[in-house]
């Protein structure tokens, strides 16, 4: 369940790429969709080479990297691994860093004038893209601990580069979440939400409350780059019934393809195990050595526990 969930994330990813920016009314049909465009497709970011993740995935694997090195979430090392993967290409399968969002490119640059990574993420409402929800996964894979821990880490990553409450509650259920499954929770999706809201009845700030309502209201699935509907596009696409098809649906979705895909691409992941992703799917993912690596850490971290 470990390995899928991370090469879900990231082939979801990968997947979502080659569509990224387009509307789904441009999309080929959705049952025909193909981690390689049909000839003709006018490809976004055609210069990368099919297979190959995004700001998302490389965003994942530090966040994992930081967290197994450090022992526990160090916002500083994490925002100093954010800034070598877009100055120098780290964490990428090839050395070159592309599609970073506004928010965390923003972020980034306070980082590099010398701001401390506890204050580098706008909180500001406009500030809601799904830039720290896309990378919140390995957070529910290396905690070990009790359900509060879970979530004050998967919050506090979020205000490297994405600060306001809402951000840090979309990441947290999505947290809840991944754990729920990985417990086999009959009812993963309402547990997570119930254990959430108990946990910000309690808390003193009220504004996390407020914004796990706004968070939990009816909303369309519509692919963008919000965060609240990136979230909820991916519950939508996590109603298919196999990882391919989860995939499919996400990226159907148009606009924010690749992480939209990779959110839903790591629940489904979690879900179906490694041999519900497609083999050659698998194969066509480049830089699978780094991901092999860190999954072989997170094992050792783990322990026993599956």
């Amino acid at each position: 369940m470990i390995a899928g969930g991370l090469y879900g994330l990231l082939i979801g990813d990968a997947f979502g790429v080659p569509y990224e920016f387009h509307d789904p009314s441009n999309l080929p049909p959705e049952d025909t969709l193909e981690p390689v465009p049909p000839e003709g497709f006018n490809r976004s970011h055609r210069d990368v080479p099919v297979g190959t993740w995004s700001d998302d995935g490389a965003q994942a694997l530090a966040l994992l990297d930081s967290l197994l090195t450090c022992g526990g979430l160090d916002l500083d090392d994490l925002g100093r691994r954010f800034v070598g993967w877009w100055n120098h290409g780290a964490y990428t399968p090839d050395g070159k860093p592309f599609d970073i969002g506004n928010q965390t490119s923003d972020a980034l640059l306070r980082l590099e004038a010398g701001a401390e990574a506890a204050t580098a993420g706008g909180t500001g409402e406009r500030d809601n893209g799904n830039g720290s929800l896309m990378r919140v996964l390995p957070v529910a894979l290396w905690c070990l601990g009790e359900d509060a821990e879970l979530v004050d880490i998967a919050e506090g990553q979020s205000v490297v580069t994405h600060g306001h409450p809402r951000s840090q509650v979309c990441c947290a259920l999505y947290s809840l979440w991944a754990r729920r499954i990985l417990q086999q929770h009959p009812e993963p999706w309402r547990d997570a939400v119930e254990t959430l809201t108990a946990m910000h009845a309690d808390r003193a700030d009220r504004r996390y409350a407020a914004e796990l309502a706004t968070v939990l209201a009816p909303f369309p699935a519509r692919g963008s780059g919000y965060v609240v509907d990136c979230l909820h596009s991916a519950r939508v696409a996590l109603e298919a019934p196999d990882y391919p098809s989860v995939v499919r649906r996400a990226v159907a979705f148009g606009l924010d393809t690749d992480t939209t895909a990779a959110v839903a691409g790591g629940i489904a992941g979690l879900r179906h195990g490694m041999k519900g992703i497609p083999t050659q799917w698998v194969a066509m993912l480049h830089g699978r050595d780094q991901v092999e690596t860190l999954l072989h850490r997170l094992e050792v971290h783990r322990g026993s526990v599956p």
